[in-house]
């Protein structure tokens, strides 16, 4: 069963197919991921090539299948995100929310909050608002799509909401410090890093700007984002790796800097 319509839509990834053909998969707001055959996408001056960039967002108007790949027709209202595909590291950071939108949900699943935080999250990257906040704002409020619900507001054990917190895989949340001997397993993470993991679960991207973040408070942050997602996602992607490696470009381009 096929059905032509239009669904505005972000590009997710794409590859070749063959010698002139393109399969490409899109986030479409009105049926969730699809894959995409786009037939002639190396032609010269094939009308399509703008709206198959990455970091892209159109309206694309297709044969919208519901088994097997669905065919893209046409493209409008094409909008690129271009700070993201200009900088390398920006597009570093948006492969990677892009790669986990895609690994957090399954094809044609009809997700408008999904799309709608993707959305919001690669607009704000492609201001002048931290990338990497931006980063762990997303990947801490996508746990639950992975079946990921921890306990942030308060102490699992007593409801304390201020204080220092580590956290605990042993009662699903955060511990306040006067219950750290509760679970000899805790994280022993930095309490700075718990304190942004919990603002972060529940801030809106419309208050991202009043977040300032220390660099070293940020390496922590990264450390204990990636101990959440070893031990409940599982997920080992090829762009979380090269967003690490950048790590070690940027400091090397600072001091050729100066």
């Amino acid at each position: 069963m096929s059905n032509l319509v239009e669904s505005k839509g972000i590009i997710l990834f794409s590859k070749n197919h063959k010698e002139k053909d393109k399969l490409v998969k899109i986030f479409t707001q009105s049926a969730g991921k699809m894959m995409f055959f786009v037939k002639g996408a190396h032609r010269q001056n094939n009308p399509l090539t703008p709206a198959l960039l990455p970091f892209t967002e159109a309206v694309y108007i297709g044969d919208f299948r519901e088994e097997g790949l669905s065919f893209l027709n046409n493209a409008k209202d094409i909008q690129g995100f271009r700070k993201i595909q200009e900088d390398i590291f920006l597009s570093g950071y948006g492969t990677y929310l892009l790669n986990l939108a895609d690994a957090a949900i399954d094809d044609r699943v009809y997700d408008p909050h999904l799309y709608h935080f993707l959305h919001q999250a690669l607009s704000l990257m492609n201001t002048e608002v931290d990338a990497e906040i931006i980063t762990n704002i997303f990947e801490v409020q996508l746990l639950q799509r992975f079946g990921v619900s921890p306990t942030w507001s308060h102490c699992v054990l007593c409801g304390q909401t201020q204080g220092k917190f580590d956290y605990s895989s042993k009662y699903n949340g955060v511990l306040c410090q006067n219950h750290w001997s509760a679970d000899e397993h805790r994280y022993h993470a930095d309490p700075r890093a718990v304190h942004f993991a919990r603002l972060f679960s529940a801030i809106s991207y419309d208050k991202l700007q009043e977040v300032n973040v220390k660099s070293e408070t940020k390496d922590q942050i990264r450390l204990f984002i990636d101990a959440l997602y070893e031990e409940y996602v599982g997920i080992h992607l090829k762009s979380k790796k090269f967003i690490d490696q950048m790590k070690s470009w940027e400091g090397m381009l600072t001091k050729k800097e100066e």
